[in-house]
């Protein structure tokens, strides 16, 4: 069976079917580096990871992902300026801080990432080939400006299913050289006052490429004229997306057959924005929630689904990760590997076959929520075969639990997430568990002697520790108890 996938241009499910058999090429919108990244910002990220994970492990296809980095544009300008930085040092600064961000949520690193600043020459093609064909104009007032005339593509708002007449002027830049309001900046002039190291030479004089052709010229370059999937937030599909597409296939090119987007991480109904002073930036929200936690958190939902913050999520978050991990414990221990091969997974579970109707929720537009749910009942039945004494069963399923979390990278016994806390934090959890056992192992000694007083009190002690024991057939399990204080 085939994946499907809700193609934003068509507005319906789509048999993916890929350019070149057995590849998959997807181009997802980076971030624009002008301040470190929100929980908002990364949900894009995570979501596209679990595309190209189940793309690779349920179907087998070698894809190449290329995420792009905008580290030159208006904001970057503003931004760096305010604080008094060169902007290509704020842009990098930003640009490391939001790499150092996806690798602690466990996405993996596009095949590569290229920067706008590094492909001015292959924007210049694209404009020069579009100018040549009549799709766009140099400004007559010798600005240096160069805009795309979106009245000479007649399927100009296709994507978004918009008539031209019914848009809203582009503020890409000034309109006093337009012809139509809504034509929108390939080339923006030099102005006084901005940083002569932010330009480059073209025929129609110095400036820098306006965001659109940036990410139509780097799609070109790493995927070729026609590619398979475009992505991004939902925020990005107008303008930034129709502008690409317009420009790109009025300049001959293919550009994407399928156009995936992401909803909103939102908070009291609003989209999460430094704007709205509602940001969760990520090195803060993961001092107090594990980083493997914050991604659940970010995968759970629908990836077309908005997201609603509240004081309780992370905590909803961090009881589903304690049954699955309190299970693959009991079940497997942590005895993981990562294989040589880059294969993320646990010695034996690569090859497990995945459950049915885990395929079936996944190959169903990603269906995470309904995956997570075959997730969750197999823990129940696991750790019901481990009260019962069937450690095969529970084995069996321990593999199965990890592989489908693979797929949605939050297994929990993965070595990302030891290292995600740190050594101190592995080594504590190591000291805890000893500790915890020969707690449990001489409350079991006490028990076994009749005495039920010593018993009890070693349990209370373990309680008010916040460390809850559950008597099980197959023995005493300990997990940290949940906290119910906000």
């Amino acid at each position: 069976m085939s994946i499907r996938l809700y193609d934003t241009a068509t507005q319906q499910l789509r048999d993916f079917v890929p350019v070149t058999e057995g590849k998959a090429g997807i181009y997802v919108c980076g971030l624009t580096t002008q301040g470190a990244p929100h929980i908002g910002h990364v949900r894009f990220a995570v979501a596209f990871d679990i595309l190209r994970r189940w793309l690779t492990r349920g179907h087998g296809y070698d894809v190449t992902l290329i995420r792009n980095v905008t580290d030159i544009d208006d904001k970057i300008l503003a931004k760096s300026a305010e604080a008094g930085a060169p902007w290509w040092a704020w842009s990098y600064a930003n640009e490391r801080a939001t790499n150092d961000a996806l690798a602690l949520l466990g996405v993996l690193p596009p095949t590569y990432e290229p920067r706008a600043t590094g492909h001015i020459t292959e924007m210049h093609q694209i404009m020069q080939t579009l100018i040549d064909k009549g799709h766009a104009y140099a400004a007559q007032d010798g600005s240096g400006d160069v805009y795309f005339d979106v009245r000479s593509y007649a399927a100009y708002g296709e994507l978004t299913h918009q008539r031209i007449e019914d848009m809203e002027p582009a503020a890409d830049a000034d309109p006093r050289g337009k012809r139509d309001p809504r034509d929108f900046a390939l080339w923006k002039g030099h102005k006084l006052g901005e940083p002569e190291t932010a330009s480059w030479p073209t025929a129609y004089g110095q400036g820098r490429p306006g965001w659109h052709l940036e990410c139509s010229a780097m799609a070109r370059k790493y995927l070729g004229d026609t590619f398979d999937i475009h992505g991004g937030g939902v925020d990005l599909r107008f303008p930034h997306h129709e502008n690409e597409q317009a420009q790109s296939r009025a300049a001959g090119l293919g550009f994407a057959n399928y156009w995936l987007h992401n909803a909103w991480v939102t908070m009291g109904g609003e989209k999460m924005g430094k704007s709205l002073g509602n940001a969760l930036l990520v090195s803060e929200v993961t001092k107090v929630a594990r980083p493997l936690v914050v991604r659940y958190y970010l995968s759970a939902a629908h990836y077309r689904s908005t997201i609603e913050y509240h004081e309780g999520s992370l905590r909803e978050a961090e009881a589903a990760v304690d049954r699955v991990e309190g299970f693959l414990r009991r079940a497997l221990g942590d005895g993981t590997v990562l294989k040589g091969n880059g294969e993320y997974g646990t010695e034996h579970s690569s090859g497990t076959e995945l459950p049915a109707e885990f395929t079936a929720a996944m190959d169903d537009d990603l269906n995470v929520s309904g995956a997570l749910a075959v997730i969750h009942e197999s823990v129940r039945a696991g750790n019901s075969a481990l009260d019962e004494g069937d450690e095969d069963e529970a084995q069996r399923l321990g593999l199965q639990v990890v592989a489908m979390t693979e797929v949605l990278g939050v297994n929990p016994l993965h070595p990302q997430w030891k290292s995600a806390s740190g050594h101190e934090a592995d080594g504590a959890q190591t000291a805890l568990d000893a500790l915890v056992r020969d707690s449990i192992e001489a409350r079991a000694t006490a028990r076994a002697a009749r005495d039920f007083t010593l018993a009890d009190q070693i349990r209370d002690q373990l309680t008010a520790a916040g460390i809850a024991v559950e008597d099980t057939p197959s023995g005493a399990r300990w997990s940290l108890a949940r906290r119910t204080d906000a």
